[in-house]
């Protein structure tokens, strides 16, 4: 789906980024012109699309063939040629200010007024780069994270001067591309992701050069106890070393001194073989759980979250933004306002402090807002608020981890808000699963559907990274949240789109009615971790599909695809990508049009007969069926089938 007003886009530069930003707007839709310096690039780049294209292909993963999105991707190497009719220009060139400045110059030459002028700079002030141009107001920062074609997150920046109205259409363009935007609404050095992996790579180079630290518990510490995708150093030694250094001096921040050593020795990372590890004759990131010893892992977080609290605080982006950028971009488990919360803002403000005190340093300089939302006893998750409101025990939300709404139908529609996790099921996302299937008000619901964000997951399975902090014993009340949603009083449909595993299967095995496309894949991988289902996956799948196919699956560990799942009877449909939502619907409709008191009775009966005898199980339907002969859905029914029209239920 393309944004009215945005046909054509012209993308300037066709390296790594250019290419990977041509190819998702060319899979949109767009008619899209990639233009390049040099021939060579360009047909470079050209031939990194349609490599990138025929693997998606390959992987059922787009909806045409790559030979009909490359037939909406133009190539050039003349400047006029790109951009004379393009309502949309994207400049992905070098992180050269004089660079980018004398292209945008050139480029306004050959636009009209209405063209959007944007820039995928990571690091340069897009206020700067405006000063090129007669006309400021329609350049604006589109930044997209390496590599393009995978990564969902784009951040929105406003220059000093950017229109609203061009900002708001530079998102919606991310959007229709099937990304995610964040709003940067001041042109801050890093903007927010950046500004963000500045304290988390920073601060542990700091407790190393000061020797309070080794490389080795630092990033054994961030990854295996507080549940970080990578170490600092480890992510370090993958971006390049002198990325960060640059980034730093060009901003006047001072470097720490290991960082520095690294720079002058050209160890600068993968890139040369050797930077903080060895990738060359040693074992590259080899760090282990064990090796994180003693290492405070909350003089880093304090500082995350001081951070988060400087861009909350100036106006630069909400906390939503914050936590949603770094979960996209930096594969947060969670955000840093989120786990400001969480810590404790107060535990957090007095560590920032102590190393205040005891060092001067300004990067300890306690953010104005972190202090007012402590004076204040908003001081997070405990104190019901803090960056964000918390649930008080009073109805259901809010929460951080999935989407809800009902619908004037009585549609209960669920999201589970992690893509960039593939939607894994952490421990606090479980949590809020049971809290809203608890607390939401089943009067006006009549039916419930649970899917995943993003397009590549329901759900993937259990977050390993989110149980970092949890006892074992604790692990075993994970099952509520499988119980609220199997035991809810109307009908759960699970919308499968993509993977569907391990806990993630569980929570589709809870609901009532399975439908998904035809590309996901299904599994219990489990065992192969040295584990079994927890969340009732054994016994249910053992219910739904017999001995036979449930050891199978569980003793195997392998996924199978949906047509084979429809076979078995895992799930009820397995349908085209394009008849999804359509078959949805026709699920959803007969349910909301459907007796609410007959599917609940119908529902408990299912449920609760499958683990009874027959006898028993006779007993409880003969008992529901003379329950429901005293309501007036039933008088209802029985009158609109002798008038010959459709029944309205009213659940009495």
């Amino acid at each position: 789906m393309t944004v009215d007003g945005i046909n054509r886009v012209a993308v300037l530069g066709a390296g790594n980024m250019g290419h990977g930003i041509a190819e998702v707007a060319a899979l949109a839709g767009y008619r899209v012109t990639m233009r390049d310096v040099e021939q060579k690039l360009v047909e470079e780049g050209y031939e990194d699309v349609e490599w990138s294209l025929q693997k998606l292909g390959e992987k059922d993963r787009i909806d045409e063939s790559p030979e009909a999105v490359l037939s909406r991707l133009d190539t050039t190497v003349d400047l006029a040629e790109a951009v004379s009719d393009a309502d949309l220009v994207v400049e992905a060139a070098p992180e050269q200010m004089d660079l980018k400045r004398e292209i945008f110059a050139e480029v306004e030459a050959h636009t009209s007024g209405g063209t959007i002028l944007a820039s995928n700079t990571s690091s340069l002030s897009i206020t700067g780069i405006a000063e090129a141009v007669d006309d400021p107001s329609r350049v604006v920062g589109l930044h997209f994270f390496n590599p393009p074609v995978k990564m969902e997150l784009v951040e929105v920046v406003h220059g000093e001067e950017t229109a609203e109205s061009v900002a708001e259409k530079g998102a919606a363009f991310v959007e229709s591309l099937g990304k995610t935007p964040i709003h940067v609404r001041k042109d801050v050095q890093g903007f927010v992701v950046n500004s963000i992996l500045g304290p988390f790579g920073g601060e542990p180079a700091w407790m190393v050069s000061e020797g309070e630290a080794t490389i080795r518990e630092a990033d054994a510490a961030m990854v295996h106890e507080r549940g970080y995708p990578m170490g600092p150093f480890e992510l370090a030694d993958l971006t390049g070393i002198d990325v960060g250094y640059h980034v730093r001096t060009e901003g006047g921040i001072p470097v720490p001194p290991i960082a520095e050593e690294k720079v002058e020795a050209g160890d600068l990372g993968r890139k040369t073989g050797t930077g903080y590890y060895d990738y060359e004759d040693g074992g590259g990131a080899d760090y282990e759980p064990e090796d994180a010893g003693d290492f405070d892992t909350l003089r880093v977080e304090a500082r995350m979250v001081n951070e988060a609290a400087r861009l909350v605080g100036d106006d630069v982006a909400t906390p939503e933004a914050v936590d949603t950028g770094t979960r996209l971009g930096a594969g947060f488990a969670m955000g840093p306002c989120r786990r400001g919360d969480e810590l404790g803002l107060d535990t957090v403000l007095a560590k920032l402090r102590e190393l205040h005190d005891a060092t001067g340093a300004d990067r300890y300089e306690p953010a104005k807002y972190l202090v007012e939302l402590v004076e204040a006893g908003h001081t997070g998750e405990g104190a019901g608020r803090g960056f964000y409101e918390y649930d008080t025990g009073d109805g259901p939300g809010p929460y951080r981890l999935l989407n809800y709404e009902v619908d004037d139908d009585g549609l209960l529609a669920v999201e589970l808000d992690r893509p960039e996790r593939m939607n894994a099921l952490s421990a606090d996302l479980l949590s809020e699963i049971a809290d809203l299937f608890q607390s939401v008000d089943t009067d006006e619901i009549r039916c419930a559907t649970i899917e995943g964000a993003g397009d590549r997951a329901f759900s993937a399975g259990a977050d390993i990274g989110g149980f970092a902090d949890v006892e074992p014993t604790d692990v075993m009340d994970v099952t509520p949240a499988f119980e609220a949603v199997n035991d809810f009083p109307r009908p759960v449909l699970a919308k499968i789109d993509g993977y569907c595993l391990g806990a993630g299967l569980e929570l589709a095995l809870a609901c009532d009615l399975r439908i998904a496309t035809e590309g996901s894949e299904f599994g219990c991988p489990e065992i192969r971790l040295g584990l079994i289902p927890g969340g009732g996956g054994t016994q249910r799948l053992l219910r739904i599909l017999g001995e036979t196919r449930a050891k199978e699956l569980v003793f195997r560990g392998n996924r199978i695809e949906a047509a084979r799942a429809e076979d078995w009877g895992l799930i009820n449909r397995a349908v085209p990508a394009d008849e999804f939502d359509a078959t949805v619907e026709e699920f959803c409709d007969d349910l909301l049009s459907g007796p609410p008191l007959g599917l609940k009775v119908a529902k408990k009966v299912l449920n609760e007969g499958d683990d009874a005898s027959l006898a028993a199980a006779l007993a409880m339907e003969s008992q529901g069926f003379g329950l429901l002969m005293s309501t007036d859905d039933v008088v209802e029914g029985t009158t609109a089938f002798a008038q010959d029209r459709e029944p309205e239920f009213e659940g009495r």
